[in-house]
């Protein structure tokens, strides 16, 4: 099942460009952006996250199960490679992919630029504004619908940086419109726990994701 099935094209590897600089030239674009409240409400690190609560481990994620949550891995034409979490919930989707991150600045700043750049490239809209979890982008990307007649889909991209790691989420279906549903999203992307590990990993690699041995592993 190829990454953009739903949404716009996410890549599944950021690029790696101008991030080899050193963390003493950061600028303010290199700024970590995240909730105040993430140790304490999320999305969380491993080391901040509940180890009795029952989470389905898939390698460099793990997520919280709850009722009417169905769950897919996605995976790379070609390589096989899992590259992202699919949760359908509350009448949306939710796509999460998270990757590693120096230990001091943040990527969703430059991350968002490369969105904009990559979305009016094919001809859609955007809409920055402050959400709840910090800067984010409301997207329109002209793609074509089952008759093959061009429509627009719609899908909003959050991100948040963590302790070497950086988090993002693409969000689209009711929660865009309903605001219970955008509440019950928001909250499923909270309880992401990132499981970056100790292992050295160049900046915006993908966080290797795994297949759960069973639903419930720890």
């Amino acid at each position: 099942m190829p990454v953009s099935d739903n949404i716009p094209d996410a890549p599944a590897e950021l690029e790696p460009a101008d991030l080899d600089r050193s963390e003493v030239d950061a600028g303010p674009g290199d700024a970590k952006s995240a909730p105040e409240n993430r140790e304490t409400d999320g999305p969380f690190d491993a080391d901040e996250a509940n180890p009795a609560r029952p989470y389905v481990d898939l390698g460099g994620v793990k997520i919280l199960p709850r009722e009417g949550l169905q769950l897919r891995l996605e995976v790379e034409e070609g390589t096989q490679r899992v590259v992202a979490v699919g949760l359908d919930y509350a009448g949306s989707t939710l796509q999460v992919q998270a990757f590693a991150a120096p230990r001091s600045t943040g990527l969703w700043h430059d991350i968002r630029s490369q969105i904009r750049d990559q979305i009016t490239g094919q001809g859609g809209t955007l809409l920055e504004q402050e959400g709840v979890f910090g800067p984010e982008l409301i997207a329109q990307v002209p793609a074509a619908g089952p008759d093959g007649a061009p429509v627009l889909r719609l899908a909003r991209f959050v991100g948040v940086d963590g302790p070497r790691w950086f988090l993002r989420g693409v969000i689209a279906g009711e929660a865009l419109q309903n605001e219970a549903s955008r509440a019950a999203v928001e909250e499923l992307f909270r309880s992401v726990v990132v499981v970056r590990g100790g292992s050295p990993m160049p900046p915006r690699d993908l966080i290797p994701l795994t297949i759960p041995k069973s639903s419930a592993a720890v």
